[in-house]
């Protein structure tokens, strides 16, 4: 037997291989076999998952959490033109999603209904003809799960009673008002109690000095002290007293010390400040009335340092169906056609737009920084907190003094908002979880607000 010239040899001497040789026209219809079984068993499976997990990716949740997200994102976004059990600008939310094709076209139509419309979506159109071709806006960054909490929130609150605005209760209190401070009444009850026990302890006075007057003429008292005693007030012996003369030069003073320090104090200060502006807006009807979100207009108020003024493009998305005011009719929404350029007859625009030329009201000075949305954000703070009960106010005031003090003595007195920020969990555990003020945290550092 030869002697194997290399390891593959020493290894397959010794082996019964069977050598295997396979056709081209094999390989193929092997191929073919695999192929239709892959299609036949797995894939049909691997669809059947997708779908399902499509479906269970669009079901609408209902954690108190996604319904929370869900409230934020519909008040801030959808309440100007939605309610939930009665048409507004836009139809009534509660049931929508038995009333709409699926959820998914919820989702198709939120992020673009001018593609479902322009495609011939027979529901979409319906919608659009119903609603005067009103198109409603589109909101293209909004992801899915962000719409679904949106579906939570209309469930859960269409599931809830309606509640009639009209409602009252006994003594002409709305329901469920609850409203804090202590009634006008009690007041007036208790500066009414004050003024009789004035009244009272000047008629114990009376008696008091009557009494003493009439004890003293019963003792044997030398003229002079008789004629003190006996001794008639007057005004001009009262007057000509040097007590009464130091109390008045006192007072006087002292008024007169205090305007001065007033009007001092008062430069610059714009507190009451109440401008007439070149077109009507009425907060009391659009943020009171209508409760529209103040941050669907003012949308810099939660992205930077400005609140910003809103464009007329803004106003135009009511005003394209809302043609005449609850109060001045069609002569100030015409202000807004005419610096939109649009004209409500033919529902076009020329192109020829103009500003509103708005008045200014609330205007730090240049060496003070100010970042709305740290405030709005992060602090949570509301915006009546700075500029007073905005909805009620037909033309707009500067509400707060908005002075240097008048920010510091917020810094020492409010809490740091620290729920859901990961950012504040050291600090906690510092302060033993503990509620802590803003000046703990630099809230007073010079650089803070000044560059």
């Amino acid at each position: 037997m030869p002697k194997p010239k290399n390891i593959f040899e020493i290894m397959t001497s010794g082996c019964r291989f069977v050598h295997l040789r396979i056709k081209s026209g094999s390989l193929t219809h092997m191929t073919k076999r695999l192929t239709s079984g892959f299609s036949t068993c797995v894939l049909p499976f691997l669809i059947c998952l997708l779908l399902t997990c499509s479906v269970q990716a669009q079901e609408i949740p209902s954690t108190p959490a996604a319904i929370s997200a869900g409230e934020a994102l519909f008040k801030g976004n959808c309440k100007t033109c939605h309610k939930i059990h009665e048409k507004y600008t836009g139809p009534a939310l509660a049931g929508v999603e038995g009333r709409v094709p699926s959820v998914s076209w919820i989702l198709n139509w939120v992020k673009n209904p001018a593609k479902l419309i322009a495609g011939g979506d027979e529901y979409a159109n319906k919608i659009y003809l119903e609603n005067n071709k009103s198109q409603m806006t589109a909101f293209t960054g909004y992801k899915d799960d962000q719409i679904l909490s949106i579906l939570a929130y209309i469930k859960s609150e269409a599931a809830k009673p309606a509640v009639d605005p009209n409602a009252t209760k006994a003594g002409g209190q709305v329901a469920g008002g609850g409203g804090g401070g202590v009634p006008i009444a009690y007041l007036d009850a208790i500066l009414v109690g004050m003024i009789i026990i004035l009244i009272l302890l000047v008629v114990i006075l009376a008696l008091i000095i009557n009494a003493l007057r009439k004890f003293l003429d019963q003792k044997e008292l030398s003229p002079e002290d008789r004629e003190v005693v006996n001794a008639p007030f007057t005004f001009n012996s009262v007057s000509r007293s040097p007590g009464f003369i130091f109390i008045v030069i006192f007072i006087v003073s002292a008024i007169i010390f205090k305007t001065v320090i007033d009007g001092l104090f008062s430069i610059g200060v714009q507190q009451g400040y109440q401008p007439k502006q070149p077109i009507a807006f009425s907060h009391k009807i659009h943020a009171g009335q209508y409760e529209i979100e103040c941050k669907y207009c003012h949308t810099g108020a939660a992205k930077g340092k400005q609140a910003n003024i809103p464009t007329t493009n803004i106003c135009m998305n009511c005003h394209l169906q809302i043609k005449s005011g609850a109060i001045t009719g069609e002569g100030e929404i015409a202000k807004i056609y005419a610096a939109a350029g649009f004209d409500p007859l033919t529902s076009t625009y020329s192109g020829r737009t103009k500003p509103v030329e708005w008045v200014r009201i609330h205007n730090l000075p240049d060496l003070a920084y100010f970042n709305h949305s740290q405030h709005v954000n992060v602090a949570g703070v509301v915006c009546q907190t700075c500029h007073g009960p905005i909805q009620e106010m037909d033309v707009v005031k500067q509400y707060s003094l908005l002075t240097m003090g008048w920010c510091i003595d917020c810094h020492r007195k409010t809490d740091v908002n620290t729920k859901g920020n990961a950012y504040y969990d050291k600090l906690m555990e510092l302060h033993n979880n503990k509620n802590f003020k803003v000046e703990e945290i630099g809230g007073l550092e010079c650089s803070k607000c000044h560059y």
